[in-house]
C-alpha cells in the first residue's frame, strides 16, 4: 500500500526536477492525448522510449516507478480480460461456450495495457518531480483564463494541493491499520471474496475517522492562521519559464512529429 506514488514527491536536481511545473503538466496532457491516438507497435514503441528516456533524466531508478505500478496491476489486468473477451472479430483464437478469445481482442488488450501503463507512467514522472503546491500552483496559472467564466479556480487549485497532499498520508495510514488488525489475528488475503470484503470493513472505519479528523485539524490550523479566501493568498514559490523549458517544449514538439509521422506511415 505504501508502494503507491501517487502524490509522492521526491526531491532531486534533474533536469526533469529544474522545469517549471507548467511545463510538465503540459507535456503530461500532451502525451497522454497523442497517446490516444496510437494504432500500432511502432507508435507504442516511440512513446514508450520517450517515458523511459524521460524516466533516465529524472536520475530516478526505474524501480521506484516499477513499485508504483504494481499496487494498480489488478486493476490493469481487470481492463485486459475486458478488452480480451468482449472484443468481437476473426478470426476466433479460442472459445468456451459464448466466450471468444479473437485476434483483434488480443491486439486491443495489449494495446489497452500499453496505454495504461505508459499513462500511469507519465504521470508518476510529474508526481515525482514536482512538490503538490506547485502542481496546484501551475493549474491555478493554466485555468487562469477560466476565471472569466466564473469558475472558482483557486479554490479547484487548492482543493487539488490539499488532496495530492493527503493521498501520501491516508496510505501510511492505511498501512499501519493493515499490520496493527494483522498483528491482532486479521487476514487480508485468506478466504473468498465476501470473507475479503468483511474484513476490510475493521480497516475502513479507523481509517476514516483518522481522516476526518485531520481534515478537521486542517481547517482549524487554516483559520487559526487567517485563512479566508483562497483568491487572495500570495505565493512563496513564483513560476517562470526558463531555458530549460524551452528545450522541454522543443523535445515535445519533435515526440509529437514523430509520432504523427510513425503513426501514418508504419
Amino acid at each position: 500500500m505504501n508502494n503507491i506514488m501517487i502524490g509522492r514527491f521526491v526531491p532531486g536536481d534533474s533536469f526533469i526536477h529544474r522545469l517549471d511545473p507548467r511545463t510538465k503538466m503540459i507535456g503530461t496532457f500532451v502525451y497522454i492525448l497523442v497517446l490516444l491516438w496510437a494504432n500500432s507497435w511502432a507508435t507504442y514503441a516511440w512513446a514508450a522510449i520517450f517515458v523511459l528516456g524521460l524516466i533516465r533524466l529524472t536520475g530516478q531508478p526505474f524501480k521506484l516507478y516499477w513499485d508504483g505500478l504494481k499496487p494498480i496491476f489488478w486493476l490493469i489486468l481487470f481492463t485486459v480480460i475486458l478488452q480480451l473477451i468482449f472484443t468481437p472479430g476473426t478470426p476466433v483464437l479460442y472459445q468456451l461456450g459464448p466466450v471468444k478469445i479473437t485476434t483483434p481482442g488480443l491486439i486491443n488488450a495489449v494495446y489497452v495495457m500499453l496505454r495504461f501503463i505508459l499513462i500511469i507512467l507519465m504521470s508518476t514522472i510529474l508526481t515525482l518531480t514536482t512538490p503538490p503546491t506547485s502542481i496546484a500552483n501551475a493549474l491555478e496559472m493554466l485555468l487562469g483564463p477560466l476565471k472569466k467564466l466564473r469558475v472558482p479556480v483557486a479554490e479547484l487549485a487548492l482543493m487539488l494541493s490539499i488532496a495530492l497532499r493527503f493521498v501520501p498520508l491516508l496510505m501510511d495510514e492505511t498501512q499501519k491499520i493493515m499490520n496493527a488488525q494483522k498483528s491482532r489475528g486479521m487476514s487480508f488475503s485468506t478466504g473468498g471474496p465476501i470473507k475479503r470484503a468483511k474484513a476490510i470493513i475493521p480497516l475502513l472505519i479507523p481509517l476514516f475517522v483518522g481522516a476526518l479528523q485531520r481534515a478537521l485539524d486542517l481547517a482549524n490550523a487554516m483559520e487559526v492562521r487567517g485563512f479566508k479566501d483562497a483568491v487572495q493568498r500570495t505565493k512563496y514559490r513564483v513560476l517562470h519559464y526558463g531555458h530549460n523549458d524551452m528545450l522541454a517544449f522543443v523535445g515535445l514538439g519533435v515526440f509529437v512529429m514523430i509520432f504523427a509521422i510513425v503513426n501514418l506511415y508504419l
